[in-house]
């Protein structure tokens, strides 16, 4: 199988799709998120943010690389819900919703980077016609949650109003993620500077804290919490350790970035960062890579995640893309054998979720609310694309 191929990441994309295009859209509005492996669902009525953005991302961005116009009215739907049944007449969003009514109103950085995200997406294919949306969110994350003394966005504040002190690099990053895609949208310069901002201080001095690799956790301060989570190490947003996918997943952004900036040290800390999470992280027992490690180097958790391998592999790819070095072409190779024989579920369509260090699976959960949607596969392949040759 050649995995470095446009046709095959093409039709793998739409593969990808084809398991959620027949089943995806609920006629009473948004998305269903919950299915087993077979495409039936579960809890039908619960919607989380994130997934709701990440499902309406996915078909913006499919209806113009794999040219299907027809997926942007799946994007419009999903839109339409995060705008009129997620976003409350107070101008928060319900993190989670039951029977399309809010059950959880607590304000998720996380949550308003996958809206900022949405809003991007939808931009650039031309379902929404100027920049507003993306200047509105981008107004409220200053208000609510930038930190101009740290450079960095502060995570959560509850249904109370109150902003917790917990302070994490995920948000960061995804906002990282938000404010690029913002930018290529809408060619707002304040995107892109808030990016690069929000790059340098967690790969760059944040990192510096940690021997050069991005720990998760923070004090209210950005000092580094070393015991946050720690009796947690699976914990689904704010898992303990080092995670190799976001180290790898950094390692993209910073990517990115360099097509907007000449600036030397997104490429090397790139490298570094992918580098260092695809040694300490690959299993040479049972391939892939594992979810996180410890200060010490040892594994924390051996689970595999989709997400890891997916993310991973499109790192590599555009590693060799802007470097030239065969390691990088000869790393996503082996990510993408092992995801096709264990994670490529060939019976049914898209990706399984998580599987034992044995690669054994857990459950016939295929997708959940805010765990999984296929959201990093099909990024993942469109990335490895971009710049494919």
């Amino acid at each position: 199988m050649k995995f470095y191929n446009r046709d095959f990441l093409l039709s793998h994309s739409q593969s990808i799709l084809d398991f959620y295009d027949p089943r995806v859209l609920d006629a009473s509005g948004g998305y269903f998120h919950n299915y087993y492996d077979d495409g039936s669902l579960f809890e039908p009525g619960f919607r989380q943010l994130v997934s709701s953005c990440r499902i309406t991302v996915n078909y913006a961005r499919a209806a113009d690389i794999l040219d299907k116009p027809e997926y942007l009215a799946h994007a419009r739907h999903g839109l339409n819900y995060l705008l009129n049944v997620h976003l409350q007449a107070d101008e928060r969003f319900a993190w989670t919703l039951k029977s399309h009514r809010p059950e959880d109103m607590t304000q998720q950085a996380y949550g308003y980077a996958f809206a900022l995200l949405a809003f991007a997406a939808c931009r650039k294919s031309g379902i929404l016609k100027d920049n507003n949306k993306l200047l509105w969110i981008y107004n409220l994350l200053e208000q609510r949650f930038w930190q101009p003394e740290y450079g960095l966005y502060a995570d959560e504040i509850g249904a109370d109003g109150v902003l917790s002190d917990y302070r994490g690099q995920n948000a960061n990053m995804h906002l990282c993620e938000a404010m690029i895609a913002a930018f290529e949208a809408s060619g707002e310069g304040r995107f892109l500077d808030r990016a690069m901002e929000i790059a340098d201080k967690i790969a760059n001095r944040q990192a510096a804290l940690t021997g050069g690799i991005i720990w998760e956790h923070f004090t209210p301060g950005f000092a580094i919490n070393w015991e946050y989570n720690k009796d947690d190490p699976k914990n689904l947003y704010r898992p303990w350790g080092f995670q190799g996918g976001h180290q790898t997943e950094w390692a993209k952004l910073l990517l990115s970035l360099a097509r907007h900036s000449h600036q030397p040290w997104l490429i090397s800390r790139a490298k570094t960062l992918f580098d260092t999470a695809f040694e300490k992280s690959w299993d040479k027992e049972h391939g892939g890579m594992v979810y996180g490690f410890g200060p010490n180097g040892d594994w924390c958790d051996d689970d595999k995640y989709f997400w890891v391998q997916a993310e991973s592999f499109a790192a590599a790819a555009m590693l060799y893309q802007q470097t030239g070095e065969q390691k990088y072409l000869d790393a996503y190779n082996a990510l993408w054998n092992y995801a096709w024989q264990h994670f490529v579920d060939h019976e049914h369509g898209a990706w399984f979720r998580v599987l034992y260090r044995d690669n054994r699976k857990y459950s016939n959960e295929k997708s959940t609310a805010g765990a999984k949607c296929d959201y990093h596969t099909l990024g993942a392949c469109f990335d490895s694309l971009r710049d494919l040759t």
